[in-house]
């Protein structure tokens, strides 16, 4: 922290703060003020030092955690001033490294949920040079703590040196803040200091490095890529202009339209907003308006042309917490859990170990115990939501190739084609082996008349459509024959109700079973089938993983059947 003649000061800021203490006012724990006129209080916030220390840290988690008093507007300027300039200091493209550490942690968007991020320091232990994090961008919006998430991740960059990596995302942006939460937020907490407080934040924003890369082999990046990503001009451009992605970059000394470097502009649009596809090709994101997205051709290409391994990516939502593309050449990692709502998703770090760079992937939910006491049918709601949530994303990544394919099926140009040939260019666009026929009610309204689809509802997300079946079965009860059946088997099975079936549970309903049906199978052999049945190898089988075990042995049976028949008819 400077002093007021431009000097580091050597003592510790509680004693030196005189500035910050006349410019930020004491706010109520409720988020108003407190009465002037009153004599002035002791804070009963968190009373941390600077330069902050582990204890700090300590001190802001506990009363993070705890929901005790907020923390002085004073100290919250201080945190975010004081990253500023450590900030400054970092390159556009950080560099991480596992020489001192041989291991490093990488986190995707944390979204404002501190309850995840204090379940991965629980977890895999506070940053340290020793135990190094980068942090993957979106640390704010759409939680209910989104300035606590931001102030203990740039504390811990304070307090930890060589501990945290900060990557920006899209979100850092206080133009998306103000559509999706947090800057509501900060108003709400900080109301008298909320405005000077915010550009501080917005300091902290255009100073986040663009992106790290690891042992010059991994880059992190927020979003992605495109065909026209360039490392070197990302290197040398100025990223502090950029305020805000979407508006214009700020330019000392020139508002002319014509000095803004649109290329320039668009390189950093592309590493925070784009997606990969499965097809080949990079294309405009229609969809979020932004970026691109991109294959497997582009990543081959991008990491042979700057000598790396692969990619590690975030934004965008899973529903293990984290998904593999392009062959293993890009990795998302989504950290956020119960992301749509309680229940609908599972979180995850990868922590990359030695010189190998091993891949250890870790899973967690946030709040399990109120998880658990979710009702079946409330699960499987959960289920259904989130999964046509993530149904539309695939057909939205290869929407290009499916209207080319409708609109070729269409010879008169009417909006409306035969419910096979629709079913047909879904699976061999989409290549997701899904039983369109079942989904169509789903997805698409059918004329009555011609029983002919409309393809272009295909593109849009909306359940409750006039022409849709209304007792259509749920996805769910689609891709899941005998779904009440297996509902109540697992019922019976999972003794003590938690909602997950272990491998005792499962091994006494076999010897009971055994009793009355004989089968050839060995106990191990058994409880060897609830191992493959855990898909996250986390010792548990939720519904989820109970359901789809079936699924996929269904699936894998008709495939046999198939080739048999194939076999007899050649």
């Amino acid at each position: 922290m400077m002093d007021t003649n431009g000097r580091p000061s050597s003592e510790r800021t509680s004693r030196t703060a005189s500035v910050l203490e006349q410019v930020f006012s004491e706010e109520s724990d409720e988020g108003g003020g407190v009465d002037e006129t009153a004599p002035p209080k002791p804070s009963r916030g968190p009373d941390v030092e600077f330069p902050l220390q582990r204890k700090d840290i300590d001190l802001l988690i506990e009363a993070f955690r705890k929901k005790k008093h907020r923390l002085h507007p004073k100290h919250v300027a201080q945190i975010l001033k004081e990253a500023t300039q450590v900030l400054k200091r970092l390159p556009n493209i950080n560099v991480a490294t596992t020489s001192i550490s041989s291991q490093i942690t990488v986190c995707g968007d944390l979204h404002g949920k501190l309850d995840d991020l204090l379940v991965i320091f629980h977890k895999n232990g506070l940053p340290s040079p020793e135990n190094p994090y980068i942090f993957n961008g979106d640390f704010v919006d759409r939680g209910k703590k989104g300035l606590e998430v931001f102030l203990l991740l740039l504390a811990c960059m304070l307090a930890f040196p060589g501990g945290v990596f900060l990557n920006r995302g899209n979100h850092e942006d206080l133009i998306m803040n103000s559509r999706y939460g947090f800057i509501k937020e900060v108003h709400m907490k900080y109301r008298h200091n909320a405005e000077r407080l915010l550009k501080l934040i917005e300091c902290v924003y255009r100073w986040l490095p663009l992106g790290t890369i690891i042992n010059n082999r991994v880059f992190v990046v927020h979003g992605g890529i495109s065909d026209t990503t360039d490392l070197d001009m990302i290197r040398s451009l100025e990223r502090d202009k950029y305020v805000s992605l979407l508006r214009p970059p700020v330019i000392e000394g020139s508002t002319a339209a014509e000095s803004i470097d649109k290329v320039e502009w668009k390189q950093v649009f592309d590493i925070l907003w784009s997606d990969p596809q499965c097809i080949g090709g990079c294309v405009a994101n229609a969809l979020r308006g932004a970026g691109t997205y991109f294959g497997p051709d582009v990543t081959a290409s991008f990491l042979q042309k700057n000598k790396l391994s692969f990619i590690i990516r975030s934004h965008e939502c899973k529903p293990g917490g984290y998904e593999i593309m392009h062959g293993g050449n890009v990795i998302t990692i989504f950290s956020a859990s119960n992301y749509y709502e309680l229940g609908s998703n599972k979180g995850a770090y990868l922590k990359l170990c030695g010189n190998s760079l091993e891949r250890q992937f870790v899973q967690y939910t946030a709040a399990v115990s109120r998880t658990r006491r979710l009702t079946f049918r409330q699960r499987v709601g959960l289920v259904e939501s989130s999964a046509m949530r993530e149904l539309h994303n695939q057909i939205m990544m290869a929407r290009r190739s499916l209207e080319a394919t409708f609109r070729s099926l269409d010879s008169e140009q009417s909006g409306f084609i035969s419910i096979s040939d629709w079913c047909q260019a879904m699976e061999e666009t989409t290549h997701l082996g899904l039983p369109w026929r079942m989904l169509k009610d789903k997805l698409v309204r059918t004329d009555p008349e011609t029983r002919k689809v409309r393809y272009m509802d295909t593109f849009e997300l909306n359940t409750n459509r006039n022409g849709r079946k209304s007792d259509t079965l749920t996805v769910v009860e689609t891709l899941y024959k005998n779904q009440r059946s297996l509902e109540a088997i697992f019922k019976i099975l999972d003794k003590d109700n938690s909602g997950y079936i272990t491998l005792e549970e499962f091994s006494e309903a076999c010897q009971l079973i055994g009793k009355y049906m004989p089968n050839p199978m060995t106990q191990e052999q058994l409880v060897d089938i609830c191992r493959l049945m855990d898909i996250n190898k986390d010792g548990l089988v939720d519904l989820n993983e109970f359901l789809e075990s079936f699924r996929l042995a269904e699936k894998s049976l008709h495939e046999q059947e198939r080739m048999y028949e194939d076999m007899q008819a050649t």
